[in-house]
């Protein structure tokens, strides 16, 4: 993971707001933030990289921050962004919604739309933060936005999973190495991905095959949380969500796949990232296939060549020494 750390308290008082500013446009997107502390005005902000997702920790003095539509048509990130409160309030405002915030209040942004959010409370406002982008959300933007500024709540169910892994996670930055980047942000966008379809299917918000989709997605993250064992079968993944084998195939057959076809989807996708992390350069390829599902050295070249037309030991030289790859097929 890289990590990044600013400091008001490392730049003269005088310039201290404008170079907060400045960075927060830089690395968010570009914003217009306000303060009336003068030159008193103290920040400290903390970054990490997880994959193409960010998480962030800020503890910073009472602020407004606006996105206007010209600095949205300026430059979009494309991400939703996730707010922890857990000291101040945030009054925040967008798609015609207006919403106060406190402690443990979550609520998600959307970056394609105008925003004004207002950090309130004293001495300083502490918030985590997470922008992911929004192709990592397996949610339909009309459902997403029905979400926009609403209290989603941090102390119970799906929120307490999510609120105390950012916690956990922006606490102990130490502890992680680079190469458990895509694993947390795999993690993360699952935890999200439930707690979104949680409010969706709470409030019947959402359309109405909603009941069948939030199946799906928690089918789907169970299938990743065990995509390394063996014992992992169509009859397991029924029993543990008390539906019939049957009803299973007819969910997935409503997003145009098999069961079977996209858990070897994700087993490929996880033994193809394995192999270009060079923390696990001097892994036997063999090792990592049948960590991921594929006992048989035969049958994991097999589906790797044709999911992305190159043999394993190819990608793996590719990727190490940095060649283009060949179009997959």
């Amino acid at each position: 993971m890289i990590e990044k750390v600013f400091r008001s308290d490392d730049v003269p008082s005088t310039d201290r707001f404008d170079a907060w500013r400045e960075r927060l446009g830089r690395v968010v997107s570009p914003l217009d933030s306000r303060s009336d502390q003068g030159d008193g005005f103290r920040a400290e902000t903390r970054l990490l990289r997880l994959g193409g997702s960010r998480v962030w920790s800020t503890v910073v003095d009472p602020a407004t921050i606006r996105r206007t539509s010209e600095l949205v048509r300026r430059s979009d990130p494309g991400v939703y962004t996730l707010i922890l409160p857990l000291r101040g309030e945030s009054e925040v405002a967008q798609a015609d919604r207006e919403a106060v915030h406190g402690p443990f209040d979550m609520h998600v942004l959307d970056s394609s739309r105008p925003v004004h959010l207002r950090l309130l409370g004293g001495p300083s406002v502490h918030l985590i933060g997470a922008d992911v982008p929004k192709a990592g959300i397996p949610l339909p933007p009309p459902w997403m936005d029905q979400l926009l500024t609403r209290r989603l709540a941090g102390r119970e169910g799906v929120g307490a999973l999510l609120s105390g892994f950012l916690l956990q996670l922006t606490h102990d930055t130490d502890s992680y190495r680079t190469s458990d980047g895509p694993r947390l942000e795999a993690a993360l966008l699952e935890l999200l991905t439930a707690l979104f379809a949680h409010h969706l299917e709470a409030d019947g918000s959402s359309e109405p095959n909603s009941t069948r989709r939030a199946l799906v997605l928690q089918i789907q993250a169970f299938i990743r949380r065990h995509l390394q064992d063996p014992r992992l079968t169509p009859p397991a993944i029924a029993a543990a969500h008390h539906i019939s084998v049957s009803y299973l195939h007819r969910v997935f057959q409503g997003e145009g796949i098999t069961v079977a076809s996209w858990i070897r989807e994700q087993r490929l996708a996880n033994a193809r990232r394995d192999m270009a992390d060079p923390a696990l350069r001097n892994t036997p390829i063999h090792v990592i296939a049948s960590r991921w599902g594929f006992p048989r050295a035969a049958d994991f070249s097999r589906a790797f060549r044709n999911a992305y037309g190159i043999p394993p030991r190819d990608y793996r030289d590719h990727v190490s020494t940095r060649l283009p790859l060949p179009p997959t097929q």
